[in-house]
């Protein structure tokens, strides 16, 4: 009777004992708000628990080292940063590593961004290392890219190139016969102009067609952003264009020469590339601002004249002129 006593308060311990460890491997954790943790490419279950004890997410990188043999699925840990949520139990830190779940840091850049300012993002991203020079104008593509921690502002740069290079051939592919622009450059510079007279998707296309009319007549382009880059390199005039500035000769002003600039004045994303490569079929050359946020196309300059006219009473109406 001794001896099944002691068997059953043995039993008795050891339910105990695997109750007190199950509760440990996934009851709450310490961390008191979300903590960041990177785990080096290679390292260990054993590195991986010491970095999580450092930053407060687990309280002993021994216990869990052996919790997680015991209770782990036996999967391998994946190296990146994570963010641990607050509270997180060992059970769920585990999970993270294991399915790799790494923490998603972006650096957005909206259509039109000059590179001026792509280069501003890069440099002020969080975890990026190095320094990295303000990329070609019209060599990046709009979007938004995920990096880790540790990454290089020259590798997330180079990826933001590749993948204008990427889009930019699989859409010039693509082009309609007989448009204005004969080279993949080329449409980046026109592109470039288009993403920055007009915020409306579906002027877009018209845009160009206006555009790709002056070219084939040798008419001046006539676009005041491109008056407005060799002065500010894409980033906000804050006053209004002065008339010495409509007749400056640098390369840029589409008033002051016929034809595309020497080079694109920003950085054009997917929808102006395509409204370049597929125009819509219009014979306009002219266009002015509607007072809704769009614009009011002409065929001639009379028409064009009678709603610049309109457009003028407008602003006069809102106090403007």
């Amino acid at each position: 009777m001794r001896k099944l006593g002691c068997l059953a308060l043995l039993i008795a311990l050891m339910a105990i004992g695997a109750l007190v460890a199950t509760n440990m491997w996934a009851g709450t954790g310490p961390a008191a708000r979300p903590v960041s943790v990177v785990v080096p490419e290679g390292a260990s279950l054993g590195r991986a628990a010491t970095e999580l004890e450092r930053a407060g997410a687990i309280r002993s990188a021994s216990r869990f080292r052996l919790l997680a043999r015991v209770f782990g699925g036996g999967g391998s840990i994946k190296a990146g940063e994570y963010e641990i949520p607050a509270g997180a139990s060992q059970k769920d830190v585990l999970a993270l590593l294991e399915e790799g779940k790494v923490r998603q840091r972006l650096v957005a850049v909206p259509e039109g961004y000059p590179s001026v300012s792509v280069h501003d993002a890069v440099m002020r991203a969080d975890g990026l290392t190095g320094a990295v020079a303000v990329p070609r104008e019209g060599s990046i593509l709009p979007d938004s890219y995920a990096y880790q921690r540790g990454d290089t502002r020259a590798q997330l740069v180079a990826r933001m190139q590749k993948a204008m290079s990427d889009y930019l051939a699989a859409a010039w592919a693509k082009r309609k016969p007989n448009i204005a622009v004969s080279t993949p450059e080329q449409a980046i510079v026109l592109a470039s102009i288009v993403e920055k007279e007009t915020g409306k998707p579906a002027e877009r296309r018209t845009v160009a067609a206006v555009y790709g009319n002056r070219l084939r007549l040798g008419m001046p382009l006539q676009a005041d952003p491109t008056v407005i880059y060799p002065i500010t390199k894409g980033r906000s005039l804050g006053r209004r264009i002065l008339r010495s500035e409509l007749h400056a000769k640098n390369g840029y002003n589409t008033y002051a020469s016929p034809g595309l600039p020497v080079g694109p004045i920003s950085n054009p994303g997917r929808a102006s590339i395509d409204a370049v490569l597929n125009p819509a079929a219009s014979q306009a050359l002219y266009f002015v601002a509607d007072g809704n946020g769009g614009h009011v196309f002409a065929n001639t300059l009379p028409e064009h004249n009678a709603n610049v006219a309109k457009w003028y009473a407008i602003r006069r109406s809102r106090g403007e002129m």
